[in-house]
C-alpha cells in the first residue's frame, strides 16, 4: 500500500491515541490537530488523503470547518465523527457532501472500515471484478464451444456486454483486453454458426426475426392499453443497457427479450422487414411501387407507413394508429410539445433516428469520431443523447398518459477494425459490410456469400447478382486507393454485415410507473 496520510482533527485528539497507533500498524501516516483553523492552515501546506473531522469542537464548528475544506478542495474526502444524532446535524453534514458519517463512540475497525471505503474502494472492486471475471472466463470459453441454438448465443452474447460493461470502470486494462479477444472469438464461431443455419431460419420453426417481429412479439403487446412503440435506428444492446436507468425513473420493465435481424443489417432491409411483415424479397414482388433496391434512385425508407399499413390489413387489425419518423432535433421538439394529441390511439410508432446519425456521422466529422473511439465511449454518449434528448421528453409524456412502452431497433452496429478486399463492377453496391453486385471477387473466409439470393428471400437485380456480407469487424476496401480508404474507415461504426453486435436485437416491453 502507498503511504496514505491521513488527519485526524479532533479536540481531545488524546482519548484517540489507541486508534491512531491502530492505524498506523496498518501502515497509515496520521497526522493529528485540535481545531478546525489548525486543520485547515495545515491543509494549505500538506496533502492529505483524507480527514477525519469531530463535530463538536469549540472555534469552528466541524460543519464550518467542513465548508471550509471543500471550498478548497472539493474532490478530499472528509469522514464527520459527532456524539449528536440530531438529524439536522446529519443533513447538513451530507448535504455538504461527507465521504462517510460515523456516531461517538468509533471503534477502530469502523475507522478502517471507513478509511477502506473511501480509498481502496475502486481497487477493492476492481479486484473483486477481475477475479470473477477470471471465473466466468473459463465458463464463457467452454459455453462457445457447445452453443447450438440462437437461444445459446443470445444468452452467451448478454454475458460478454454484462462483463463489458462491468469491466469498463476497473484499472485492470489487460482484464479487457482479454474480453475483448474473447468476443472477437465469439464473433468468429457466430459467424460460422449464422453461416450454417440462416438459410433454414424461413420456416414454422425460425426465430423471431425481423418480418414476423410485428406478428409475433408486437401484435401480442397490442391489448386494452394505448401503446407507444419506439424503433430507435441502430441501436445496440450494450446501448439499451447504457440508457435503461434512466428510463426505470418512469417506467417498470416487464420483458426484456432478443429477435434476430435479417440479413443485411442494414436499415433499408431490416426495417422495411419489421415494417411490411415480409423479407425483402417478397416486398419487391408485392409492393413493387414501395420496395427500392441498392442501385435505385431516392431514399429507401421513405414507405414504412405504407408497408405498415399494408401489413394492417393482412393480418386483420383493426387499430386507431399513427406513424411518427424523427430525424432532426427539432422533429423531436415538435412531437415532445404535440404528444398529447396521441392519447386516444391504440398504438403510436415511432421511428428514432439518432442513434443512428451518430454512428453514421462518426465517419464524417472528426469530433464525433473522436467522442466514440470505442464502445465505451460510444455508450456513454448514447446515454448522454438519451438524458438530453426530446425523446425521453416523449416518454415522459407517454408514462404520464399511461402509454405501455415498447423499445426495440432494426439492427445494431459494430466498431470495424480490419479491411477485407473485394472487387465488384460500378453497379456493386457501396456498403462496407455488406455489397450485392454481379462478378464479385473477395476472400472467401472473410464473408457469408449469398450466390442465390432468392435462398434467403433477397431481391436479385441482375440474373448474376450475388449478396456477400462481412463477417465479425471486417469492412470491405477496394484494392483502388486502399491505404487512404482503410485509414478513413478503420475504426469507425458501420453495419449490414453478420456480428453478435448486429444481428442480436433488444426487445423490451414496460409498463408505466
Amino acid at each position: 500500500m502507498d503511504d496514505i496520510r491521513v488527519l485526524w482533527v479532533d479536540d481531545e485528539i488524546d482519548l484517540l491515541k489507541p486508534h491512531i497507533i491502530f492505524l498506523e500498524k496498518k501502515n497509515y501516516n496520521v497526522s493529528t490537530c485540535q481545531s478546525g483553523t489548525e486543520a485547515i492552515e495545515l491543509l494549505e501546506d500538506e496533502n492529505f488523503d483524507i480527514v477525519f473531522l469531530d463535530e463538536n469542537m469549540p472555534g469552528l464548528t466541524g460543519l464550518e470547518t467542513l465548508n471550509e475544506i471543500k471550498a478548497k478542495n472539493a474532490t478530499l474526502p472528509v469522514v464527520m465523527i459527532t456524539k449528536s444524532e440530531e438529524e439536522y446535524i446529519m443533513e447538513e453534514a451530507i448535504g455538504s457532501k461527507i465521504a462517510d458519517y460515523l456516531i461517538k463512540p468509533v471503534n477502530p475497525n469502523q475507522i478502517l472500515l471507513s478509511l477502506k471505503k473511501n480509498l481502496d474502494h475502486s481497487r477493492l472492486v476492481s479486484e473483486k471484478t477481475t477475479s470473477s471475471y477470471q471465473q466466468e472466463f473459463r465458463k464463457i470459453a467452454m459455453d462457445m464451444a457447445m452453443v447450438n441454438s440462437i437461444e445459446d448465443w443470445v444468452e452467451l452474447y448478454q454475458k460478454l456486454i454484462y462483463w463489458e460493461i462491468e469491466l469498463e470502470n476497473i484499472e485492470d486494462s489487460g482484464m479487457f483486453e482479454i474480453l475483448e479477444s474473447q468476443k472477437v472469438e465469439a464473433n468468429s464461431q457466430f459467424g460460422k454458426f449464422i453461416d450454417k443455419n440462416y438459410p433454414n431460419w424461413f420456416d414454422d420453426d425460425a426465430p423471431v426475426m425481423s418480418h414476423t417481429l410485428f406478428r409475433r412479439m408486437i401484435m401480442p403487446e397490442i391489448e386494452n392499453q394505448p401503446t407507444l412503440l419506439i424503433v430507435i435506428d441502430n441501436l445496440r444492446y450494450d446501448q439499451w443497457k447504457a440508457f435503461e436507468p434512466i428510463l426505470s425513473n418512469h417506467y417498470k420493465k416487464q420483458k426484456e427479450e432478443s429477435y434476430i435481424s435479417i440479413l443485411p443489417t442494414a436499415t433499408q432491409y431490416a426495417r422495411n422487414a419489421i415494417f411490411s411483415g415480409l423479407m425483402p424479397a417478397d416486398m419487391e414482388r408485392l409492393h413493387p411501387n414501395l420496395w427500392k433496391n441498392d442501385n435505385d434512385e431516392g431514399g429507401k425508407n421513405m414507405f414504412e407507413a405504407e408497408f405498415l399499413d399494408a401489413q394492417f390489413k393482412r393480418l386483420g387489425l383493426q387499430l386507431k394508429w399513427e406513424y411518427h419518423k424523427i430525424s432532426s432535433l427539432r422533429a423531436g421538439k415538435k412531437l415532445a410539445e404535440n404528444f398529447r394529441s396521441q392519447k386516444d390511439n391504440d398504438l403510436t410508432v415511432l421511428v428514432y433516428n439518432f442513434v443512428d446519425m451518430i454512428s453514421h456521422s462518426k465517419t464524417d466529422m472528426e469530433v464525433i469520431k473522436e467522442l466514440a473511439s470505442t464502445d465505451k465511449a460510444y455508450r456513454s454518449l448514447t446515454q448522454s443523447w438519451f438524458k438530453n434528448s426530446p425523446l425521453l421528453d416523449i416518454i415522459q409524456q407517454a408514462q404520464q398518459l399511461g402509454f405501455k412502452l415498447i423499445i426495440t431497433t432494426d439492427h445494431g452496429t459494430i466498431n470495424v477494425k480490419n479491411p477485407s478486399k473485394v472487387i465488384g463492377d460500378r453497379e456493386t453496391s457501396l456498403n462496407l459490410r455488406y455489397k450485392t453486385g454481379r462478378s464479385l471477387t473477395y476472400e472467401e473466409k472473410d464473408v457469408l456469400a449469398a450466390r442465390d439470393p432468392k435462398s434467403i428471400h433477397l431481391p436479385t437485380i441482375n440474373v448474376s447478382s450475388s449478396y456477400i456480407f462481412a463477417k465479425g469487424d471486417l469492412f470491405f476496401a477496394y484494392p483502388n486507393n486502399y491505404n487512404h480508404y482503410v485509414n478513413y474507415y478503420r475504426n469507425t461504426y458501420q453495419h449490414g454485415g453478420v456480428s453478435m453486435e448486429e444481428m442480436i436485437i433488444p426487445f423490451v416491453v414496460l409498463s408505466p410507473k
